[in-house]
C-alpha cells in the first residue's frame, strides 16, 4: 500500500543498490522485538524474481494486468512490463515527486498524485494522459489516492488534511482550457510572499500539459476540508462482506492520518459522510484489508488489527523498531515494510518470516496476482524496485507450466547456482549434481531421462526424450544438443553480481552460463515440456546435454556412439542454440562454424636452464628456435604458409553473396563483407601462448619453450590432412635449422567445421518462427568459433543441423558479467515451440509432399 510519508523520508537512506547483493535475502537481525524471529530461510523467504535499478527514490507503486507503475522522486512514473521486465515507457507531466498511485479494479485507469498538488488520470493500455485534475484550494502534497469502481469516483487525501473527490461520470462537465487556475500559476503564500529585504522565493515552473482540454478544476463543494487533524497519509477502499452491518454491495473509503485516526467514509447525497473513527496511538502511515480485518501500520513500528464488523481493535504488535512505512496483503498473509526489511505475518499477526529487500527505506509495497503466481512488489529510497514471488510452493506434483515463464526463471536460477566448471576436479561434484538436476527436471516434465556415463570419469551426458503425444503426432524426431558446463568465473574480481547466483537487473539476467548455454538449453526444454503437457507435441524431441563442451567435448563422441540404441537411430534433425546475434538489434540464424585443430609445439635442450651471463651465445637457445619456427608459419601479411592450406576453400556463391549483402543492409554495426568472410569462411592460424621453463628471471636461458597453436579450418578442408600437413611443415622447417635442440608436437584436440543448408526445412521453420516472435526475418550468419559436437552429430545420425542464436552480441559469454536479456530467453522458448510444431509440415513441403 502506497503512503504519502514516502516523500518526507525518501532522502534519508542510502543510495544505489549494489547489484552484487540484489538476489540473496537475508535473515540478519533488523532490531525487531519478536522472540521468534529466526525462521529457516529456505522455508519462508520468497524468491526475488527481478529488480529494476533507477536513479531516484521509488515513492509509490501500482500494477495493471500488464504493467508495473513506479512513482519516483524525479517527478516521473516509470512503466515496466511484467512479462519481459523491460521498461516500456516513462510518464511525465507532474511538476513534483509522484507520491501515490492507484490502478482501478478494472485495470483500465491509473491515477497519480504528486507534490505539485496535481492529480492525473492515465489510460493503462495506451499509457496516454486523459485528465489533469486540480483543486481550487491550496492543498499541498497529494499523499493518497484511490478509485471506487462502484461509485465511479476518485478520492485523494492531501497535506492540508483534506479529502477531495471527482465523479468520473461527469468529469467532462468541468473541463477547462484555462491554465490560470493551476496551482503553479496561483499566488503561493510560501513562494510568492516577500521575505527579508523584499526578496521573493522563486516559484516552481508551470507544468506543461500535452492535452489542454484535459484540465479539470474540481468544484468547491467536492471536499472535506478537515478530514483529519493531520496529513492524510493513506486511503483504502473497503467493500464489506454480505454479513456485515454496513450495507450490501456498497464501497466505503478508509483514510489514515497524522492524527492517529482511521476514518470510515461513505458517499451519501453527493458528499463524503463520516461513519466511524478508529483511534490509534500514533500516526497511521499505511493500511491494508483482509476480509473484515483492517491492518494499520503506524509510526514507531506498530501494526494494529481492527475488526470492521465490531469496529474494535483486536490486536497490537510491535512489528518493527522503526516506522511501518508500507503494508500489503495477499490471501491470509500480511507483508510490512520498514528499514530495509519486509516481514511476513499471518492474518492474526503471528510472525512468519522476514528478509532484506532494500538497502534503505521500503517506501511502497503492493501485492498482485498474475495468472497463477502471487507477487509482492517493493520500492525503496535505494532507487530500486524489487519483484518477489510469494506463491506457496506446491510439493510432490508435476510443475504447472501454465505459468511457465516463472518456472523457467526459477529453474534457471537453480541451474546457474551449480558451479559446473569442466576440466576441474574441484567442481566435479557440482557438475554431477547439475546433471542430476536436469535429469530430474526432464522427468518431472514427463520425459524419459537418463545419465550417460563418459570415459575417464568425466561429466555425464544428460539424455531426455519427450514422445509425441498430439492427436496429429508424426514420426519426426529432433535432437536438441546443448551443454551445462561453463568457463570458470573465479579470479577476475570484476563481476558486479555473484556469478553463480542468478541476478535480475533492468531487464537482464546475470550469472555464469546464463547465456552460454544454460538459458538457451532451458528455453528449448520448457518449449517441449509445454507442448507435451498440453498434449500438442507433434514431434519426438530428444535432448543431449553434455558437460565437457568447454573442454572440447572430451568423451562425448565415444559415449554417444556407444549409446546410439538408447538415443535412437530415428533422428531427423539436429538443433542447437549455442551462439549469439551479430549485434544487439537483429535476430539471426547460424548456418556455419569453423573447425579447430589445437597443437602444442615444444623445443627443448638436453642441458638444464642456464645463466645468460655465463652461457649466452654459446649454442642455439630453445626459445629462439621456437620463435623462429613459429615465424615460418605465416608471411609478413599474416598469410598462412602451410602448403596447400587455402586450396580446398570453396569460392563464394551468389546465394551466399546475397546473405552478406542482407547483413550489410540490416545490421547497424556496419561490418564489411571482407571482414565477415575473414572471420567466418576463411581459415586462420593463431599462436595463443608461449611458456618457458625455469623461474621468471630475466637472466635465465630456459632449456624448454612451449607454444600453444590453433588452426581454424573451414568446410572442404580435411581436418586430418591439415593436421598432418602443418606438423610435417614444422618438422621440415626445424630440420633446416640444423639445431641440436629437439622438436616435439602434440595434437591436443580437433573438431570439424560445420556448414548447414539455409534452405532446408529446419532453417525455414526457424525463420518463420523468428518472424512471428520478433516481427522481422532473421539474418543468416556464420561464426568463426567451433562447437565440436555439431558435425559429429550430423555424421553419427545422418541428420542435418540448424542453429538458433539466443543471446545478443553484448552477452559477455566467457567474460565477467555474463548476461541474457529476459525478452530473448522468453522469445527463444516461443521460437522452439513453433519450430517443434511446424518442422514436420516444413519437411513435407521441402520434400514436395504438400504445397506451402
Amino acid at each position: 500500500m502506497t503512503n504519502g510519508i514516502s516523500a518526507l523520508l525518501a532522502e534519508s537512506g542510502t543510495k544505489g543498490w549494489p547489484p552484487s547483493r540484489i538476489t540473496t535475502p537475508s535473515l540478519e537481525d533488523d532490531g525487531s522485538y519478536d522472540s521468534d524471529a529466526k525462521v529457516p530461510l529456505s522455508e519462508h523467504v520468497p524468491k526475488l524474481v527481478h529488480r529494476w535499478q533507477q536513479s531516484t527514490s521509488i515513492l509509490s507503486l501500482a500494477a495493471s494486468d500488464r504493467y508495473i507503475f513506479a512513482g519516483t522522486g524525479g517527478n516521473e512514473i516509470q512503466v515496466f512490463d511484467t512479462d519481459t521486465y523491460q521498461k516500456v515507457d516513462t510518464l511525465t507531466g507532474h511538476g513534483g515527486s509522484v507520491l501515490c498511485l492507484y490502478v482501478s479494479t478494472s485495470k483500465s485507469l491509473l491515477f497519480s498524485g504528486a507534490s505539485d498538488s496535481i492529480l492525473k488520470v492515465w489510460d493503462t493500455d495506451s499509457l496516454q494522459e486523459l485528465y489533469t485534475i486540480y483543486s481550487v484550494f491550496d492543498i499541498g502534497d497529494i499523499f493518497a489516492v484511490l478509485y471506487s469502481e462502484i461509485l465511479k469516483t476518485v478520492f485523494f487525501g492531501s497535506q492540508n488534511a483534506s479529502i477531495q473527490w471527482c465523479d468520473m461520470t461527469t468529469i467532462d462537465k468541468h473541463a477547462s482550457l484555462d491554465k490560470s487556475g493551476l496551482p503553479s500559476n496561483r499566488f503561493s503564500k510560501f513562494f510568492n510572499s516577500s521575505g527579508p529585504g523584499g526578496k521573493v522565493s522563486p516559484c516552481p515552473k508551470e507544468t506543461k500539459l500535452a492535452v489542454p482540454k484535459s484540465l479539470i478544476e474540481l468544484p468547491y463543494h467536492n471536499i472535506v476540508p478537515y478530514a483529519h487533524f493531520g496529513y492524510v497519509y493513506c486511503m483504502q477502499i473497503y467493500q464489506p462482506p454480505v454479513h456485515t452491518p454496513l450495507g450490501i454491495g456498497e464501497e466505503y473509503v478508509l483514510s489514515g492520518g497524522g492524527d492517529g485516526n482511521v476514518n470510515l467514509w461513505a458517499m451519501r447525497n453527493g458528499t463524503l459522510e463520516s461513519i466511524r473513527k478508529l483511534p490509534n496511538s500514533t500516526s497511521v502511515l499505511c493500511m491494508t484489508v483482509i476480509d473484515t480485518f483492517l491492518y494499520c501500520g503506524l509510526t514507531g513500528g506498530v501494526i494494529n488489527i481492527w475488526d470492521l464488523d465490531a469496529f474494535q481493535m483486536i490486536k497490537s504488535v510491535q512489528a518493527h523498531k522503526d516506522d511501518v512505512l508500507s503494508i500489503g496483503s495477499f490471501g491470509n498473509c500480511v507483508f510490512s515494510g520498514s528499514e530495509g526489511y519486509v516481514r511476513k505475518w499471518s492474518r492474526d499477526l503471528s510472525f512468519r518470516s522476514r528478509w532484506k529487500c532494500h538497502n534503505g527505506l521500503i517506501l511502497s509495497t503492493i501485492t498482485v496476482k498474475r495468472d497463477k503466481r502471487n507477487l509482492l512488489i517493493t520500492g525503496g529510497n535505494d532507487d530500486s524496485i524489487a519483484l518477489w514471488n510469494i506463491t506457496d510452493a506446491l510439493q510432490n506434483r508435476r510443475p504447472d507450466l501454465s505459468f511457465a515463464n516463472d518456472q523457467l526463471l526459477a529453474s534457471l536460477a537453480t541451474f546457474v547456482s551449480f558451479r559446473t566448471v569442466s576440466g576441474s576436479e574441484e567442481y566435479l561434484a557440482d557438475c554431477r549434481r547439475c546433471a542430476t538436476f536436469l535429469k530430474s527436471l526432464l522427468k518431472k516434465f514427463g520425459a524419459s531421462s537418463h545419465l550417460i556415463v563418459t570415459e575417464n570419469n568425466r561429466n555425464p551426458i544428460v539424455y531426455g526424450r519427450f514422445y509425441a503425444n498430439s492427436s496429429e503426432k508424426t514420426d519426426t524426431t529432433v535432437l536438441f544438443y546443448g551443454h551445462y558446463d561453463v568457463i570458470d568465473a573465479s579470479g577476475s574480481g570484476k563481476w558486479e553480481t555473484e556469478p553463480h547466483t542468478l541476478s535480475g537487473l533492468n531487464g537482464y539476467l546475470y550469472g555464469r552460463g546464463v547465456s552460454d548455454n544454460k538459458g538457451p538449453v532451458l528455453a528449448a526444454m520448457f518449449a517441449a515440456a509445454e507442448l507435451f503437457q498440453e498434449g500438442k507435441l507433434r514431434t519426438n524431441v530428444t535432448f543431449l546435454i553434455e558437460g565437457e563442451e568447454e573442454c572440447g567435448s572430451l568423451g562425448f563422441q565415444a559415449a554417444v556412439s556407444a549409446k546410439r540404441d538408447l538415443i535412437g537411430a530415428d533422428i531427423d534433425w539436429i538443433l542447437l542454440s549455442n551462439s549469439y546475434w551479430l549485434d544487439d538489434e537483429v535476430p539471426c540464424l547460424n548456418y556455419g562454424l569453423r573447425g579447430v585443430i589445437h597443437l602444442t609445439v615444444e623445443v627443448s635442450s638436453d642441458r638444464p636452464d642456464l645463466h645468460s651471463g655465463v652461457d649466452g651465445g654459446i649454442d642455439r637457445e630453445p626459445l629462439m628456435d621456437l620463435t623462429k619456427l613459429l615465424a615460418k608459419l605465416t608471411d609478413d601479411s599474416g598469410k598462412v604458409l602451410v602448403p596447400g592450406f587455402y586450396e580446398p576453400v570453396r569460392p563464394i556463391t551468389e546465394a551466399e553473396e546475397l546473405l552478406y549483402e542482407q547483413i550489410g543492409e540490416n545490421s547497424p554495426i556496419g561490418l564489411s563483407k571482407e571482414l565477415l568472410m575473414a572471420k567466418w569462411r576463411l581459415p586462420s592460424l593463431t599462436v595463443h601462448a608461449i611458456n618457458v621453463s625455469g623461474p621468471p628471471n630475466q637472466t635465465i636461458i630456459p632449456h624448454r619453450a612451449t607454444a600453444t597453436v590453433s588452426l581454424r579450418i573451414v568446410p572442404d578442408q580435411d581436418i586430418d590432412v591439415v593436421s598432418s600437413t602443418v606438423q610435417r611443415c614444422l618438422a621440415s622447417q626445424f630440420a633446416s635449422f640444423k639445431s641440436r635442440n629437439h622438436l616435439s608436437m602434440r595434437l591436443n584436440r580437433q573438431a570439424d567445421a560445420w556448414l548447414g543448408d539455409p534452405e532446408n526445412a529446419a532453417f525455414k521453420a526457424l525463420a518463420d518462427a523468428v518472424k512471428e516472435e520478433w516481427g522481422v526475418y532473421p539474418l543468416y550468419i556464420r561464426e568463426g568459433g567451433t562447437i565440436p559436437a555439431v558435425r559429429f552429430l550430423e555424421k553419427e545420425f545422418d541428420a542435418p543441423a540448424a542453429q538458433l542464436p539466443c543471446g545478443q552480441a553484448s552477452d559477455h559469454a566467457h567474460l565477467d558479467n555474463e548476461r541474457l536479456r529476459v525478452v530473448n530467453l522468453y522469445k527463444a522458448k516461443n521460437i522452439w515451440r513453433r519450430t517443434f510444431d511446424e518442422l514436420p509440415r516444413r519437411a513435407k513441403i521441402s520434400n514436395g509432399l504438400i504445397m506451402d
